[in-house]
């Protein structure tokens, strides 16, 4: 009597599919004429090969546990990524201003790259225990800490675009039955966020006061209730004005000057904007079909500072097009809805919700990165999955995803 599991290879074919497509860009944004051998280990290109190579042994050594063993002890993993993030305040090696980083001889890790499966573990762990109830304000509270502890540990690196990050797990908690009101709060907010940074708080102050006093006036008729009205509207307001605060006082000035550019009150070309103007001349200038792989003159010419990290996309916009932009994007819708479908046919819990979390991850660093790249959001510096190039991000999105796998694969089990 034996054991035989049986994984999902669309997953798999999608993960190398999206992997292969993004070492073909980064080595057309890291070629350059002073390397004359295909196996030149100064070249960036080459590095993120060993690192694909690597990732190869990091799957093998994923899919032979027992997948028992990450729900077993997914508690002992998240207290270890807290551990190493808490570490990098004393033993953290400063990289592009964050001090986000391990060194180890040549090799750095980036340990918040790793946290976020660590966190998809833990919260997967506490909303799949029979005494949880997501409804309860008081489990709520418990989720959103776990959440939100890895998250408040990279801020202060500074990295607040990998703690963004974290607030994809509440599509996790909204499919166990937390109430969309949370999300709906979350919308509402980062929609006062950008009309406050826009209109300024007594423009907003009016219009939520004005707009509170029309839906009171036409519900009439229904008794609604006053002070709940008031509150909203003192909350909203109160909301108003920190936004005012935090971003003329928290904020660094370089902060403050990207969300200036995407909202269009400031237009600096040469200064703060430069990476993001230059990307989207990169992008434009691919047209339908691109330039071909290796002639983007955008590319070749350096012109997008740090392109085969964060600005990767615009390698595929100048030589590919629209057509393989469009083409990458639907592998990355592909690959998230198919991780959805897999995680509900789960028969556990714990599987489920790791699903959600995994899918949320992904989508949520697609869209800010492609937003990024196109100048559609602020530049906030996270990777996009599988293209960006660095071994942490690869690594972590690839521990990320075949761990699902792995669970996935479980439901297979016949003896």
């Amino acid at each position: 009597m034996g054991s035989k599991v049986k994984y999902d290879w669309i997953t798999i074919g999608l993960f190398a599919l999206l992997v292969l497509i993004g070492w073909l860009n980064i080595y057309s944004a890291s070629l350059d004429s002073t390397s004359h051998a295909f196996m030149d280990f100064d070249q960036i290109y080459f590095k993120q090969l060993i690192w694909i190579g690597l990732s190869v042994v990091l799957i093998v050594f994923i899919l032979a546990l027992d997948s028992k063993f990450y729900e077993r002890f997914s508690s002992m993993i998240y207290l270890v990524s807290l551990l190493s993030l808490l570490g990098l305040f004393v033993f953290g090696k400063e990289i592009s201003g964050a001090t986000s980083w391990y060194s180890f001889g040549g090799v750095s890790l980036q340990p918040s790259e790793f946290a976020k499966a660590a966190t998809a573990l833990a919260l997967a762990k506490y909303l799949s225990d029979l005494q949880t109830d997501i409804r309860t304000f008081k489990h709520q509270l418990i989720a959103f800490t776990i959440i939100a502890i890895p998250a408040l540990l990279i801020i202060p690196q500074p990295d607040p675009g990998s703690a963004l990050v974290y607030g994809a797990f509440a599509f996790a908690m909204y499919r166990e039955g937390m109430h969309i009101v949370y999300l709906l709060l979350g919308f509402i907010a980062a929609l006062l966020f950008v009309i406050t940074l826009l209109m300024g708080v007594p423009a907003v102050s009016a219009a939520v006061i004005l707009l509170a006093g029309l839906i009171f006036y036409f519900n009439r008729k229904k008794r609604p209730n006053r002070f709940k009205y008031a509150f909203i509207v003192l909350a909203c307001i109160g909301f108003s004005f920190s936004v005012s605060y935090i971003f003329n006082n928290v904020f660094e000035q370089r902060h403050r000057d990207r969300f200036n550019i995407v909202l269009g009150k400031e237009v600096d070309n040469k200064g703060i904007g430069y990476n993001t103007n230059q990307s989207e001349i990169a992008i434009g200038s691919g047209g339908w079909t691109g330039k071909g792989w290796t002639k983007g003159t955008q590319t070749k010419g350096n012109f997008v500072p740090e392109q085969h990290t964060d600005y990767i996309f615009s390698t595929v916009g100048e030589e590919w097009g629209f057509l393989g932009s469009m083409l990458v994007i639907s592998l990355f819708i592909a690959l998230i809805v198919r991780i959805l479908i897999l995680a509900e046919r789960q028969r556990s819990q714990f599987s489920r919700v790791y699903g959600y979390g995994v899918a949320a991850i992904l989508f949520v660093h697609c869209f800010v990165n492609i937003g990024m790249v196109t100048g559609l959001v602020p530049t906030i510096g996270i990777p996009l999955p599988f293209f960006s190039y660095g071994g942490s991000s690869l690594w972590g999105f690839t521990i990320l995803l075949f761990i699902f796998v792995r669970l996935d694969g479980s439901n297979y089990y016949y003896t």
